[in-house]
């Protein structure tokens, strides 16, 4: 990808082509900083899983800390996956399929990408798949 300086207040924009340099770079960028937030946080959930407290003599403190560590258990759970979907959509920016709905090849969208910038569905196959979720769920019950 050639080398794209941004100014510092670019949003990308419906009036420019879609998926142009700058919007690559702008997500490239957007996505970067998240991983390195969730990596951060990452390191404090580590720093606190190795506190101590599960020794605590009174038992109520000792399920109180469990709860605690289970929690952040699920929440780095949680920050693992994202920073793998993070990492898959840098990939996608790499090989220039970033912003195209895997299902349909169609633009996912600004404003989507925008708001979740992992995502690599549209709106409209993101719903397809939740409705075939539900009518399966529902199937089962």
């Amino acid at each position: 990808m050639p080398n794209v300086i941004l100014p510092p207040d670019y949003k990308p924009s419906e009036k420019e082509e879609y998926m142009n340099p700058m919007q690559l770079e702008y997500f490239r960028q957007k996505l970067v900083r998240e991983r390195e937030e969730l990596l951060s946080k990452s390191k404090e959930t580590l720093d606190n899983l190795k506190e101590g407290g599960l020794n605590a003599p009174d038992l109520n403190d000792r399920a109180s800390n469990e709860a605690e560590k289970a929690l952040e258990l699920r929440t780095r759970d949680r920050m693992r996956k994202l920073i793998k979907k993070i990492e898959q959509a840098l990939g996608r920016i790499d090989n220039g399929t970033y912003g195209y709905c895997e299902e349909t090849g169609e633009p996912i969208g600004l404003a989507r990408l925008e708001a979740r910038p992992v995502t690599t569905l549209s709106i409209e196959a993101q719903e397809r798949h939740e409705r075939l979720e539900k009518t399966h769920t529902d199937d089962q019950q």
